[in-house]
């Protein structure tokens, strides 16, 4: 029995404790259906006045004077002179079950005026579970509407009963198995109109939204908010043809805003909006409305996904025009749309749109500033000898490479959406690392190359440490010095100085790790074999006599892991590959590592997949992967193996380029020369090669401290990036002279409990405000309060107006991440819209900011709401 039932047992038994018989009239059948399930015990007998004949009644009454009867009847009491059983009521009692006023008790409510409201719900209050629900949300003072919406929030299995949130999950239903059903009626919505609740949704909207309508349906209040919150966010004008659908009243419209923005920020219902917004931006053919508008007419709106589209052809096409010159308006307006909602890092993984829309961006910074760097070098590239190269390279010039890379890795992630957005771009960034840098840069490394004092002819760099040194300079230097234990040594194949740069900000953004990059000159032909000879601790390198080009290392092979874990156990080593290392956890690495001093791990993911025709597409995405996957290997060597240093370098870089090579760069070389033992794509190895000024050539002897004599080898390379051959793909070579082939990395990282090694996220604060809000939309100023640098960590944080825990207010994402020293560059304004409603001018409401990530409160400012207009609900 519920609730109400046990109240009428109870009352009934209260009655038979002093009564015989009990006459109840139950006019509205209230309990025709439940009465034989009624609890009354098995001596009273209920006897159903319709069902019975009056006389047949009277004689069971006479028979059973013992007995206690309920006579029960859904007619209304019959006037005395017509009643058969008068002289029986006369001497018993009537019972009257009110089950209007048992529900109202029931919900816990006070007024009795309820009473007709509540008779006009019984369809909905007749179940039990839906009664049980109910009095969870209701209060004691609660009128007709604030029951409706909860009611409505009973049916639509919320929680929540605000109005917000009433019209969010309704209009859901407009999204029905992943794809938009609008005009189409949801169950939802069926099931409000058949408790009778459609109009009071109405009124709740027009309350809320200022919402009317002749005909108001569930797509058009939809239309009608995107619409309202398009035209509220946008700094131009609306469109002509779209401002009949604005919701008119000013003050309530703020809540447009607020609903959207609160579902857009909904990671539940994120891809309902996203579809249910697009399909409401294809009715309006709003492509076609914006198209030609400015990003900054557009900057704060973040209604339709068609907008950022529409932002991202405006920053391509002035990229396309200015080039370096677009930079700073690049870089302003992407970093407040990163901010927003369709290319936020922090919901990224949403949806394929949102990545796709992410990338646009990172792949038109990364040209505007390949472009400027480019302006910057407008007169070419020039060197005075090659020390001054080497450090032109590492102070910046790898940055093309870098800034090249980027774009291209950017820009693939947007391909599988199938948008020629970035098409023209790709072709001039393109045109300008092809066309102009690397035929610009080799130009200028010939020179460095060339002659008898060039850098071919001493292969030493002032300053530099050559490769083959790396062990003794490095390696063994530390275990010297008494201070460190063990080296652990990770070696990534084809690992470029650019991505190491890359790296080296990844590890130094990291708590109590310090990274530091230098370089290496690797040896000459610049390849793996060679190169991982070099790493070797060894008191000799050595080509094997006779045609195979083995490199032996104090006369010992070392291609295999096998062989370079034998050469290192001579060095109190080990050699072992990093995913293994990886895969033994913590209590097996130590086991592994043990009392060895140097530990060699090998990672090879970048050569593997760039020096094979079917994958050399994927480099840069297998440079993402080094980058991450490098970071992860010196976490775990940190703070699982107890390492304190760990020297991060590889055998030799690349070069690499998207578009496919002409005949204009293949070398001449019509065929392999005598003495040729080894023929590839950027140098050739044999013994006795003729000279030939078309190339540049040398022996291993100068470029790689192999034993002089039958322990070299003379190599031929083409000059410049030129190719010998095609065959087996020629985007990504390595092996030659090019500074990005032989400037290898040299990353040292070490652990630090020092407070300068500690990261911590920017301070931020509230600037200029006079803690008081006036008006339904009201800006704010927050100013970084230092700069961002390797241990000042960029910080991104959530922004709302609260009253508690309840949001008064939509919520901001702003991001501080400024590197600049002048206190005006580092600040930033959002605009924040305040749902309409009444506020107490005298209570204190927080302006509250919160760690995107971390959730933790990082500002918090009282505040005063004084709206001039307000609107209750």
């Amino acid at each position: 029995m519920d609730v109400n039932e046990c109240r009428v047992v109870d009352s009934l038994r209260a009655l038979f404790t002093t009564e015989r018989v009990v006459f109840w009239h139950d006019t509205d059948s209230q309990f025709a259906i439940t009465l034989e399930s009624l609890e009354l015990g098995d001596d009273i007998a209920i006897m159903r006045l319709e069902q019975a004949p009056v006389l047949a009644v009277k004689r069971q009454l006479e028979q059973q004077p013992a007995s206690q009867f309920l006579l029960y009847s859904t007619s209304a009491e019959p006037d005395a002179a017509a009643d058969w059983l008068l002289d029986v009521r006369l001497r018993s009692k009537a019972f009257r079950a009110d089950l209007t006023t048992l529900l109202i008790e029931n919900l816990g409510l006070t007024s009795l005026a309820l009473a007709p409201y509540i008779r006009s719900r019984t369809k909905f209050l007749g179940a039990e579970a839906r009664r049980s629900k109910l009095k969870r949300l209701v209060e004691s003072s609660d009128g007709e509407a604030e029951l409706d919406r909860k009611m409505m929030a009973v049916l639509l299995r919320s929680d929540e009963s605000e109005p917000l949130t009433i019209a969010h999950q309704l209009l859901l239903g407009l999204w029905v198995e992943g794809q938009p059903r609008i005009g189409e009626p949801a169950k939802a919505w069926i099931d409000l109109q058949g408790y009778g609740l459609e109009p009071a949704f109405w009124e709740l909207m027009q309350r809320t939204f200022g919402y009317q309508s002749d005909e108001p349906a569930l797509a058009d209040l939809w239309l009608r908010i995107l619409v309202t919150e398009f035209a509220r966010t946008i700094s131009a004008e609306a469109p002509y043809s779209i401002r009949h659908l604005l919701l008119e009243n000013s003050q309530l419209a703020n809540n447009a805003t607020i609903l959207a923005a609160r579902w857009r920020n909904d990671l539940h219902s994120h891809a309902a909006y996203a579809h249910l917004s697009a399909a409401v931006a294809q009715m309006l053919k709003l492509g076609e409305l914006i198209s030609g508008w400015h990003a900054e007419d557009l900057l704060e709106c973040m209604t339709f996904a068609a907008v950022e589209r529409q932002i991202i052809h405006d920053l391509k096409t002035r990229v396309m025009q200015l080039g370096g010159a677009a930079l700073g308006d690049v870089q302003t307006i992407t970093a407040r749309r990163r901010d927003g909602h369709w290319s936020n890092a922090l919901i990224s993984d949403a949806s394929d749109e949102i990545r796709a829309l992410s990338a646009c961006y990172d792949a038109i910074e990364a040209a505007a500033e390949f472009l400027a760097l480019k302006e910057r070098y407008a007169a070419g590239f020039s060197f005075a000898d090659a020390a001054t190269a080497v450090q032109a390279y590492r102070d910046e010039l790898y940055r093309f490479d870098q800034w090249y890379r980027c774009f291209h890795f950017a820009a693939d992630k947007v391909e599988p959406m199938g948008w020629g957005v970035l098409h023209e771009l790709r072709d001039a960034i393109e045109d300008a690392y092809s066309g102009w840098f690397i035929p610009g840069l080799s130009s200028a490394w010939a020179g460095v190359l060339a002659g008898e004092q060039g850098l071919l002819a001493t292969w030493r760099v002032p300053g530099m440490t050559p490769q083959q040194d790396f062990f003794d300079n490095h390696v063994a230097a530390a275990l010297s010095g008494g201070t460190t234990k063990r080296v652990f040594v990770l070696i990534s194949d084809a690992f470029r100085y650019e991505a190491g740069e890359t790296l080296v900000r990844e590890i130094n953004a990291k708590n109590r790790f310090t990274a530091k990059l230098d370089a290496m000159l690797s040896v000459l032909p610049s390849y793996t074999a060679l190169g991982m000879a070099a790493l070797l601790p060894h008191q000799s390198i050595a080509y094997k006599t006779g045609d195979s080009l083995d490199v032996l290392v104090d006369g010992q092979s070392t291609a295999t892991l096998e062989s370079r874990n034998a050469q290192l156990a001579r060095y109190d080593g080990i050699a072992v590959k990093a995913d293994e290392l990886l895969a033994l956890g913590k209590t097996k690495g130590r086991e592994l590592v043990g009392q060895h001093k140097v530990i060699y791990l090998y990672h090879d993911l970048i050569d593997m997949l760039g020096d094979k025709q079917g994958s050399e597409g994927q480099t840069f995405r297998a440079v993402a992967d080094t980058v991450k996957e490098l970071s992860g290997v010196i976490s775990h060597i940190i703070n699982n193996l107890n390492g304190s240093m760990v020297l991060v370098t590889a055998d030799h870089g690349f070069l690499y380029q998207e578009s496919p090579l002409d005949d204009a760069s293949r070398a001449a070389l019509p065929e392999k020369p005598a003495g040729t033992l080894k023929a590839k794509k950027r140098y050739l190895i044999g013994r006795d090669l003729p000279a030939n000024d078309k190339i540049w050539q040398g022996t291993t002897a100068l470029t790689a401290g192999t034993t002089p004599g039958a322990g070299s080898a003379d190599f031929w390379l083409p000059k410049g990036a030129m190719r010998f051959h095609f065959a087996g793909g020629a985007r990504f070579v390595h092996g030659s002279a090019m500074p990005q082939e032989v400037i290898v990395p040299l990353i040292t990282v070490r652990v630090s409990e020092s407070d300068s090694a500690r990261t911590r996220p920017v301070e931020i604060s509230l600037m200029g405000f006079s803690n008081k809000v006036v008006t339904n939309t009201q800006r704010f100023e927050l100013i970084q309060t230092e700069p961002t640098s390797n241990r000042v960590l960029p910080r991104t944080v959530r922004i709302s107006l609260r009253d508690g825990e309840t949001p008064v207010s939509n919520e901001q994402i702003l991001t501080f991440d400024s590197a600049s020293s002048v206190l005006g560059e580092r600040v930033k304004s959002i605009i924040l819209t305040i749902r309409s409603g009444s506020y107490d001018r005298q209570k204190e409401y927080f302006f509250i900011a919160r760690d995107a990530q971390t959730k933790v409160e990082v500002l918090r400012v009282p505040l005063k709401i004084d709206l001039a207009f307000s609107n209750g609900f």
